[in-house]
């Protein structure tokens, strides 16, 4: 069995955000059980997409559901082919290239306002 680090995105519809992640981001569909839940899969991270009907919904506080500025971690190769990629497929970056002693960043967010940072390190 395959061990992964799985985390939790409480996202508005759980089809759009299998698309966004399985279409523009490298993850594979794991399990659907749309509109309650689906996980998709990207190396050794599993993505769980709670819907609002799903039982990982019910179980969060109302006052904790609001996207923040925690966000997942994609290290890519090639940040500019990435930025070049997703605006020529209609999708808005939420910030520009960000860069740090470690490399440089974007963030985007999912069709639920979650975050995605992609990172190049540097080098």
């Amino acid at each position: 069995m395959t061990e992964y680090a799985s985390v939790r995105y409480l996202v508005d519809d759980v089809q759009a955000a299998v698309d966004f992640y399985t279409t523009h981001l490298g993850f594979t569909l794991n399990t659907n059980a749309a509109p309650a839940f689906a996980d998709v899969v990207r190396g050794p991270l599993r993505l769980l997409l709670s819907g609002p009907a799903s039982s990982g919904a019910r179980a969060t506080p109302d006052d904790a559901t609001a996207a923040g500025r925690n966000r997942i971690h994609l290290v890519v190769a090639d940040l500019d082919t990435e930025i070049t990629r997703l605006n020529g497929a209609g999708l808005p970056l939420r910030s520009g290239p960000v860069a740090g002693p470690g490399g440089r960043q974007i963030l985007l967010a999912d069709p639920a306002g979650n975050l995605v940072e992609l990172f190049q390190p540097a080098g």
